[in-house]
């Protein structure tokens, strides 16, 4: 039972019985006597997606809802913490490890509960020290390889999250429209990945020349990988992921990407943007950057949701 949900009968202010009234559209509890309006906001919370060894950590739950059920170290946010410091503090009270978040994976919402509505927040973190050990409200604590996850996941959210957070580590990116493979470019896609070239803006008048030198760089360069989104046989989005050394680390740069206006809207570019990550962490990069003033206002919207700063050279770190 969502114990968020269940009616107030007495004003928390001033003690009077409450009632009902639409407040800002909706029916809201309210107090007749002061005027307090109960609002019912979700709880935020975090979970960690940490990877050993190319395999993600789990921990088995100890105690309802879902006792012995497996899920992502994860807890509630407390009021004199940072969400960063809610994250390493749940993976270490929950798995013993003490991490380095990465990255921020993703927002999710469980209006459904249990046991209250919530937002949880998931990042990505790599162990800096501690031993991994079972805490005191888990039963067990294992790592887990992308194609042997256990049956009895517990939390919707925490499925969606392995399920996205497994695909990205299949050898082929598989996305989420039925059908459709990210995969590395072959020989016999030049011409196709030559006509998405132009859909984007910074390509829209490209020369003969300039077209004759793309060719040549599919064909020779070994500091790109071409990335595309089949889609039953159809090659309709691409990708160019370009590497570039510096004397801190490796950085990998997303230089093109393109999507056929047929495809777009179904998730092909945040799959392409994630098989990127992939490879560039496979690769070594630390950062994953875009240079977002090639694109219009739409793909720099895009790029922002998928995690990218907002404005010029983009970065997002992968590591």
């Amino acid at each position: 039972m969502d114990v968020s949900t269940q009616p107030a009968t007495y004003c928390p202010q001033c003690g009077a019985e409450m009632d009902t009234a639409e407040v800002a559209g909706r029916p809201r509890e309210f107090c007749p006597a002061c005027g307090f309006v109960l609002y019912r906001n979700p709880v935020p919370g975090v979970g960690i997606l940490v990877e050993v060894e190319g395999k993600i950590v789990l921990v088995q739950r100890g105690h309802e809802p879902f006792e012995g059920w497996w899920a992502l170290p994860a807890g509630y946010i407390e009021a004199d913490e940072s969400v960063e410091q809610a994250a390493v503090r749940e993976c270490k009270e929950e798995t013993g490890l003490e991490v380095e978040l990465l990255e921020l994976f993703g927002v999710y919402s469980f209006p459904e509960g249990p046991v209250q509505s919530g937002i949880i927040i998931f990042f990505r973190a790599q162990p800096v020290g501690g031993e991994l050990r079972a805490g005191d409200d888990a039963r067990e604590v294992r790592s887990f390889p992308p194609d042997e996850l256990p049956e009895k996941l517990a939390f919707r959210t925490h499925r969606e999250v392995l399920e996205r957070w497994r695909r990205s580590r299949s050898p082929e990116f598989r996305a989420i429209v039925p059908g459709t493979v990210i995969r590395e470019a072959r020989p016999e896609d030049e011409s196709r990945v030559l006509e998405l070239l132009p859909l984007i803006p910074a390509n829209e008048a490209l020369s003969a020349e300039e077209r004759q030198a793309a060719a040549q760089r599919f064909r020779e360069s070994l500091a790109i990988d071409v990335l595309v989104a089949e889609v039953d046989g159809d090659v309709v989005g691409l990708l160019v992921l370009a590497f570039v050394p510096t004397l801190s680390g490796l950085r990998a740069l997303i230089d093109d990407q393109a999507v056929d206006p047929g495809y777009r809207r179904q998730g092909l570019g945040a799959a392409l943007v994630e098989a990127a990550m992939q490879r560039a962490s496979r690769r070594g990069a630390t950062h994953l950057l875009v240079d977002t003033s090639r694109g219009d206002q739409a793909a720099r919207e895009f790029y922002q949701a998928c995690g990218f700063e907002a404005g010029g050279i983009a970065p997002l770190r992968i590591r």
